[in-house]
């Protein structure tokens, strides 16, 4: 199994999304790219850890691609915001891919860069592009959210 990472606004829909993939195994939310150890979600969302709310995944690469994951990606939300998606304001809510090895960082920077020159967006991608750092698994009640309350995942439109 490979693993991915990536924050696209309120992890909840994220993270539903990413799990009706075929070939994406598990997920779990969570935050990444901050400075507090083991944050709460209280303490990410007052804006002082520098933490944004991700989407870690494990998913099997003979059934789907990284590619197929990065499509998913930019799909679920809108990526020329900054630091918010929809009603959700923060930099906790910013639109970051957190690559896990190179070949990940080769491919997102390619997507991105793809995207620019098709002119996909009105506006110009923010997505930032940073090495994985410490995962920091979010509460339990946090997890499969939206599958405990039936709710469907949230799709974006791409601006």
């Amino acid at each position: 199994m490979d693993k991915a990472t990536f924050a696209a606004g309120c992890f909840w829909g994220v993270e539903e999304t990413f799990r009706q993939l075929p070939g994406v195994v598990d997920t779990a939310v969570g935050f990444m790219g901050g400075t507090t150890a083991n944050p709460s979600y209280r303490e990410v969302c007052s804006g002082r850890t520098g933490h944004a709310e991700v989407v870690h995944l494990e998913y099997d690469p003979a059934r789907i691609s990284y590619d197929a994951l990065l499509d998913a990606f930019w799909n679920c939300h809108d990526p020329t915001t900054l630091n918010r998606q929809g009603p959700d304001v923060g930099d906790q809510y910013r639109s970051a891919i957190f690559y896990h090895t190179p070949a990940q960082e080769a491919a997102a920077r390619a997507s991105k860069d793809r995207l620019e020159v098709a002119g996909r967006f009105r506006r110009p991608i923010v997505t930032a592009i940073e090495p994985a750092s410490a995962f920091w698994r979010a509460e339990e009640y946090h997890q499969r959210y939206l599958e405990k309350r039936g709710a469907a995942a949230c799709r974006v439109p791409g601006s």
